[in-house]
C-alpha cells in the first residue's frame, strides 16, 4: 500500500496494443511497478483522438514508455502532457514519434537501439559467415545431386580465410559487426563519410570510398541510415564494380539498394543477396527475390524479435531506474544526432 507522499513519476505505456505481452515479462512489470506508478494494462495508441481514461493518465504523466507503434509526440499531444518530462522507447529507432515539439519542450530522450543492435549485427555474421561457405548453393547442389560428388573441385573459391568483407557504415550496427568479425580472418574494408582514418585503425578496418568497397569485397554488408543521402547509395555503379560471385547483404533498409539494377546481376548468377529488407517492405508476389536460388529473402526478422525484446525492456527499465534516481541516460537520444542516424 502506497502512501500520499508517493513519489515515484507516473508513467503511460504508449505503443501498438499488442505490444506490452511481448515486451515485458512478469519480472519486467514488476520493475516497472516499483519504479513508476503505472496502469499497467493501460496503452495509449492513440494520442490524437485520446479516449477519456487516456487523456487522464497524459494529464499525470511524467515519463512515456514507447515502443513499436507509438503515436507522434505532436505539439498539440504535448499540450495535453504538461507534466511529462521523458520519454523512454523500449526499441530502435525514436524518428517516427520524437518531433521538433519534444526537443522544443526540452523532454529526455533514450532509446534501445543499443539493445536492438546486437541481434542484426547476429544475423549479419550469420549471413557473412555462410555466404562465404557457399551454404545456400550447397545445400540446393546437394539436393539437384543427391549422391556422391566431387565437391572439393567444385568449391575452389568458397571458404572465409582471409575474405573481404565491406561493411557500408559505421552505425552502432555495424560498428557491433566490426566487434563480432574480428575472431576470424577476415579483412575488413569500411566505408563512412563520419569516420576519421585514425578512427578506422583503431576499430582495425581499412577506409575506403564506397566504389573502392564494392570492387574488392566479395561481400558487402549495408549498415547505413535511412537519409535522402543514402536513397539508393548501392546503385548500378557500385554493383557492376562488386566482383563475380560476390554476396549483397541488406539488413538495413531497401531504399538503400536500387532493386531495378540488382536484379539483372541476381538473375545471371552473377552476385548472389542475403535481403532482410526490400523497397517495397514485402515485394509483390510475382517477384523473383522469392524464387531465384542465389537469393535469400527473410521478412525483416534481423532486428529484435521473440525473447530478443526483453533485451529491449531490460535497457529500458535500465534507463528508467537512472531517471528515478536522478541521474542522465546513458544512451540519450539528442537531435543534432538523429540528423545522420536511422
Amino acid at each position: 500500500m502506497h502512501h500520499a507522499t508517493d513519489n515515484r513519476p507516473a508513467l503511460l505505456l504508449s505503443m501498438d496494443p499488442g505490444i506490452p505481452e511481448r515486451l515485458l515479462t512478469d519480472a519486467h512489470r514488476a520493475r516497472l511497478a516499483a519504479l513508476t506508478r503505472t496502469d499497467p494494462h493501460l496503452v495509449a495508441h492513440d494520442l490524437a483522438t485520446p479516449a477519456p481514461e487516456v487523456v487522464a493518465a497524459l494529464a499525470e504523466a511524467e515519463v512515456l514508455l514507447t515502443c513499436w507503434g507509438a503515436p507522434p509526440l505532436t505539439a498539440a499531444v504535448l499540450e495535453r502532457a504538461p507534466r511529462l518530462r521523458a520519454v523512454v522507447h523500449a526499441a530502435g529507432s525514436v524518428k517516427h514519434h520524437i518531433t521538433d515539439a519534444c526537443w522544443e519542450r526540452g523532454l529526455a530522450v533514450t532509446s534501445a537501439a543499443a539493445a536492438n543492435a546486437l541481434p542484426v549485427a547476429e544475423y549479419t555474421l550469420a549471413a557473412i559467415l555462410f555466404a562465404g561457405k557457399r551454404v545456400l548453393h550447397s545445400a540446393q547442389r546437394y539436393a539437384e545431386v543427391r549422391a556422391d560428388h566431387a565437391w572439393t573441385a567444385e568449391s575452389t573459391v568458397w571458404g572465409n580465410y582471409r575474405r573481404t568483407v565491406g561493411l557500408v557504415g559505421a552505425s552502432r550496427i555495424g560498428r557491433r559487426v566490426i566487434e563480432l568479425l574480428r575472431p576470424f580472418d577476415f579483412e575488413v574494408l569500411l566505408h563512412d563519410p563520419y569516420v576519421q582514418p585514425a578512427e578506422a585503425g583503431g576499430l582495425g578496418v581499412e577506409l575506403v570510398s564506397l566504389d573502392e568497397l564494392c570492387a574488392r569485397a566479395s561481400i558487402v554488408s549495408v549498415h547505413a541510415p535511412q537519409l535522402p543521402a543514402t536513397h539508393r547509395m548501392i546503385g548500378a555503379a557500385q554493383l557492376a564494380a562488386m566482383p563475380d560471385g560476390a554476396t549483397l547483404i541488406n539488413t538495413a533498409r531497401g531504399s538503400l539498394v536500387d532493386e531495378a539494377a540488382l536484379l539483372p546481376h541476381l538473375r545471371a548468377g552473377r552476385l548472389h543477396a542475403v535481403l532482410d529488407v526490400t523497397d517495397p517492405e514485402v515485394p509483390p508476389a510475382g517477384s523473383p527475390l522469392y524464387e531465384l536460388p542465389n537469393v535469400l529473402l527473410t521478412p525483416h526478422v534481423a532486428g529484435s524479435l521473440g525473447n530478443e525484446l526483453h533485451r529491449m525492456a531490460d535497457q529500458a527499465l535500465d534507463e528508467l531506474e537512472r531517471y528515478v534516481r536522478g541521474e542522465p541516460f546513458r544512451e540519450a537520444v539528442l537531435p543534432t544526432a538523429l540528423e545522420r542516424s536511422a
